[in-house]
């Protein structure tokens, strides 16, 4: 057998950060689990394959479901909170490495701003009417 996607030591880590199920005033069909819909999710980001192409035989219900708990999930913040989790159990471990970080200057916002540069003159350009015959 095939070893499990969602181990239960990474189901422990996320089971917390997930939003507690919507009401159905209206009843409906029963929810799938969310375990097995993390399951989907990993398969499907895992193998590349098209949601509804989500095998049957893994029981993690349509693809389509499982696409919307991910999106469901992202609304929620699931995601953020995991890497933020998971970073934090690492570097508890002293398993971080930041002598390889680096940081992207152009996705980081200057808080101050920056000087306005000078208006710089149109060489060649128009200045208004020529006194010139």
């Amino acid at each position: 057998m095939a070893k499990p996607l969602v181990s239960d030591t990474l189901w422990d880590t996320i089971e917390p950060l997930l939003p507690p199920e919507p009401p159905k005033p209206k009843g409906g069909r029963p929810r799938l689990p969310d375990r097995a819909c993390l399951t989907g999710i990993l398969f499907v980001l895992k193998t590349g394959i098209p949601w509804e192409s989500l095998p049957a035989e893994m029981h993690c219900g349509s693809g389509m479901t499982c696409w919307r708990r991910l999106r469901d999930w992202h609304v929620a913040g699931v995601w953020d909170a995991l890497h933020q989790a998971l970073l934090n159990r690492l570097g508890a471990a002293d398993q971080l490495d930041w002598s390889r970080a680096r940081i992207d200057a152009s996705s980081v916002r200057a808080q101050k701003g920056a000087n306005k540069p000078a208006e710089t003159p149109l060489i060649g350009a128009n200045r208004g009417p020529s006194t010139t015959c």
